[in-house]
């Protein structure tokens, strides 16, 4: 039986459902017998906009937002058949991207 490495890169807008979704899915691999490390925090994106309040009067009256893109990595060695199939079946909240790289 081949042994794989791969990575699991989560990103979410809430910090607190990606957390819970990166805890879900190492107690899911663990249970298949794979060793993982993680999860490792990665830098936060954050993307900024400022908006005209008013295009043609109040020049200087803005709005600003900010997005904030809150980012995981999950490192999974040794990993078996079992352990890709449970997280094949696996599902995540709305609003969590999965990324999955082979090493």
């Amino acid at each position: 039986m081949k042994k794989e490495s791969f990575r699991i890169y989560l990103s979410s807008y809430d910090h607190k459902v990606l957390d819970d979704s990166a805890k879900r899915i190492i107690e899911a691999v663990e249970k298949s017998g794979a060793s993982v490390a993680g999860p490792v925090p990665l830098p936060t994106k954050i993307k900024k906009y400022t908006v005209l309040r008013s295009p043609h009067k109040h020049k200087d009256a803005r709005n600003q937002y900010e997005q904030r893109i809150h980012k995981r990595m999950i490192e999974v060695s040794d990993s078996n058949h079992q352990s890709i199939s449970s997280l094949s079946s696996f599902s995540l909240p709305a609003g969590v991207g999965i990324e999955i790289k082979q090493i």
